[in-house]
């Protein structure tokens, strides 16, 4: 089970621009003890971009040890498909340099609708990266007519393995708000940079949820892939943990139960989102947001075998 051990506050890290938000919390290990934490924060306008802080681990004790003064991306120019806001998704090591696969996204005419796109960027030390294209990586296609965002990719059985979030469309309420509805799909990479993607649904969504989303994958025993994710219920209207398992990265059996989160948090008790887990100094850990899409902050457990 997850016990979770410290909740970082956005207002604890102490820039100006990071008006709002430690949003799409992102690991990327940089040694036994170090991991380096990416996050969105919104300015004023609610136009994100990314920062990060550096995170200490030792068995309960959880230090802020860092915190980044600037940002590492920022949203692009006018019209680009990142021109109103970026954040961090996941990274992973491609030979001598960090990959960070990053969404941009743009506003709709009707808010609160939305179009985002997948990018990436490349850094040689995992703080100062660049956009390897000004266009994106993925974008909407006949596979993910809506949207395409949220990518975590990892590398199984000597394949690259992408599984990510596909917007199914826009609907109207009874009292005529729009609601989004997504699920997640899956995409095989011959190498870091190229996917081919069949409209493979990984998580669909059951009955009377509406959207299933970000998913963070991980090999939890010898052969087998472990997803958690985020789901909404119409009975909570709100985020919980998901979870699945797979032998081959592509059909995936949902058993929610075995999310291994117990009980919620004070500072997810109304909503539990967006959980990126990763393995550092022999232990297993999850970065999560909770209320309003971690409008405050992000927390960080520890998962302990039950």
């Amino acid at each position: 089970m997850w016990e979770f051990k410290r909740f970082l506050a956005l207002d604890s890290f102490g820039q100006p621009w990071m008006y709002s938000h430690a949003q799409l919390p992102t690991p990327m290990v940089v040694d036994d003890r170090t991991v380096r934490v990416f996050f969105a924060s919104r300015d004023e306008r609610q136009y994100s971009s990314i920062g990060f802080v550096d995170l200490q681990l030792e068995d309960d004790t959880v230090t802020l040890a860092r915190v980044g003064e600037h940002p590492v991306m920022s949203p692009g120019p006018l019209g680009y498909f990142d021109e109103h806001g970026v954040f961090p998704s996941c990274v992973v090591r491609d030979g001598d340099r960090w990959l960070m696969y990053f969404i941009g996204w743009n506003k709709a005419f009707e808010s609160p609708m939305f179009y985002a796109s997948i990018g990436v960027a490349s850094s040689p030390d995992g703080e100062a990266f660049h956009r390897l294209s000004e266009a994106p990586l993925l974008s909407r296609s006949s596979c993910d007519p809506c949207m395409v965002t949220s990518p975590n990719i990892v590398r199984f059985n000597g394949h690259w393995l992408m599984t990510y979030v596909s917007g199914i469309g826009w609907f109207r309420d009874g009292d005529g708000r729009l609601q989004s509805r997504y699920h997640i799909k899956s995409a095989e990479g011959s190498s870091a940079l190229d996917w081919e993607r069949k409209g493979h649904v990984a998580i669909d969504l059951r009955e009377g949820e509406t959207n299933t989303a970000r998913s963070s994958v991980l090999e939890v025993r010898k052969g087998v892939l472990g997803m958690w994710f985020s789901f909404v219920h119409s009975s909570i209207g709100r985020y919980r943990i998901g979870y699945a398992e797979s032998a081959d990265g592509l059909h995936w059996h949902r058993n929610d139960a075995a999310s291994g989160v117990r009980d919620l948090p004070d500072f997810g008790n109304e909503m539990l989102c967006y959980p990126a887990v990763f393995e550092l100094g022999g232990q297993r850990w999850m970065l999560v947001n909770g209320n309003a899409f971690g409008a405050r902050g992000f927390g960080i457990a520890r998962w302990k075998r039950d």
